[in-house]
């Protein structure tokens, strides 16, 4: 965007937007974008001055060079803050001993005089170490495949997002601004490193073969109150990001609650307390919904939201609210907030499994259901109310499989008459699926299913669904 001022003053504003080279300079990581802008301060018959301020949007570098073409023969003869040499109408700037580590949000200032000989345009072709300043800021998802509620700008907060690329050479950066979650980068299949809240940076990897390769990032933890944001992925030097991974034919959506999470999968010890707690045993990478649906080959989403039930929370909480409060939301700490499906999200499967929070828990003095009878009706009625919706926004050829880890009492009684009235009503594609078990251990984080019950409960979920007759 050009903005021409009174006595030829200009200012140039352009955003970074690939991968970060700096020369001789130690590469400190790709700058996911930055800010120029070019003001001529003043002019005068054969010369002028001018002023460059340039912001770093991205993660922080450790050092800069900045380089542009002159396009009406003007020439640089005095610089501050930096060192400058000119080949042609080729300027390159670099930066001073004092300045050139640039953080996030970071800005520094560089001034010149000149001279030229006639008109004074504002500089073309604003490059940051190496890359183009093109002026716009890329949608990280036109070179990522993702199949969760991602918003256009790349936010989410649901647990087990993933993003997958391809490219081409011997590294790839993956830009990423969470200092929330916990996340694991895979390489050609194989995970290759977690980050622990590693806020806004740009990870690489590195010193792979120099061909083609896959990378995967996917969330491993809930962040109910805060977004993360994927900025897309960059090649290394010499590589470049490839075409986008197609996406799968099959899609499985699970809902539910921590049990369906992943939520402290990771212990193997029920008391977290001394062992990382529940973030750093959390991996929804490894719940038996994905573990099911990698199996079967298929993308998914889990929208699942730990203390949640259909109608009432773990022991009563937050009253008023459940998880048929959260649903729609693409980011959960925005009320009202409502995920935009692209089109491409119909799922022919769909898991629900909500009802533990609902029943685990004596009812408390005060609550809106006197009775457990009450309570039972109420989640019912919710139960049947939340699958309208999902026909509703899947259509009748979805199969809904309505699921429940109890073997007995109210909450597996409840959900086997939910899916007897739906059938009765003529929805055959509505099932029930029983997944309770004596060989599960439950020993992750206070009673949760452990990394062993999520894969008994995968396999038991792919024979369950090897017996129906799903749309795909």
């Amino acid at each position: 965007m050009y903005r021409f001022k009174p006595a030829a003053a200009a200012v140039l504003t352009a955003a970074l937007t690939a991968a970060v080279t700096l020369g001789s300079v130690p590469q400190a990581g790709a700058a996911a974008g930055c800010r120029v802008s070019y003001e001529v301060t003043h002019e005068w018959q054969g010369g002028f001055s001018a002023d460059v301020n340039v912001t770093n949007l991205g993660d922080p570098v450790t050092g800069w060079r900045l380089t542009w073409s002159f396009g009406a023969g003007q020439t640089v003869t005095q610089l501050w803050n930096g060192t400058v040499r000119q080949s042609g109408a080729d300027v390159t700037v670099g930066n001073a001993g004092y300045n050139g580590s640039l953080g996030t949000g970071a800005s520094t200032g560089l001034g010149f005089t000149g001279t030229k000989s006639g008109a004074n345009p504002v500089p073309a072709g604003f490059a940051l170490n190496g890359t183009a300043c093109t002026g716009t800021t890329p949608d990280p998802l036109t070179q990522a495949h993702t199949a969760g509620r991602v918003t256009a700008s790349g936010q989410y907060t649901w647990p087990g997002i993933y993003f997958e690329g391809r490219f081409r050479g011997t590294g790839v950066g993956i830009v990423l601004n969470d200092s929330v979650n916990d996340y694991d980068v895979q390489i050609d299949g194989a995970t290759v490193a977690t980050l622990v809240t590693p806020g806004r940076t740009t990870h690489w990897v590195r010193d792979l073969s120099n061909t083609d390769h896959r990378v995967r990032l996917v969330k491993r933890t809930e962040s109910t109150w805060a977004a993360g944001e994927f900025g897309g992925f960059v090649a290394a030097n010499g590589g470049s990001i490839l075409a986008k991974p197609a996406a799968r034919s099959r899609q499985i959506e699970f809902i539910g609650d921590s049990l369906t999470a992943g939520y402290g999968n990771l212990s193997t010890t029920r008391d977290c307390s001394a062992n990382g707690g529940v973030a750093r045993n959390t991996n929804t990478d490894i719940s038996f919904g994905a573990l099911a649906a990698q199996a079967l080959n298929a993308d998914y989403q889990v929208n699942a939201f730990s203390g949640l039930g259909m109608v009432r929370n773990y022991n009563g909480h937050t009253p008023g609210t459940s998880y048929r409060t959260y649903y729609d939301r693409a980011l959960l700490h925005v009320d009202g907030d409502v995920w935009r499906n692209p089109g491409t999200w119909r799922p022919q499967l769909v898991v629900v499994g909500l009802g533990t929070n609902d029943f685990s828990t004596a009812l408390n003095p005060g609550e809106q259901w006197p009775t457990q009878e009450s309570l039972v009706t109420a989640y019912k009625s919710a139960y049947q109310g939340f699958l309208d919706k999902l026909r509703t926004r899947y259509g009748r050829a979805t199969t809904i499989v309505v699921s429940v880890p109890e073997a007995s009492g109210a909450f597996a009684d409840a959900v086997r008459q939910v899916v007897q009235d739906r059938n009765g009503q003529g929805d055959s594609r509505v099932r029930h699926w029983n997944y309770s078990d004596p060989a599960l251990d439950r020993l992750g984080c206070d009673w949760h299913f452990s990394a062993r019950d999520h894969r008994l409960i995968a396999g038991k979920l792919g024979d369950y669904l090897a017996a129906l007759p799903l749309a795909w």
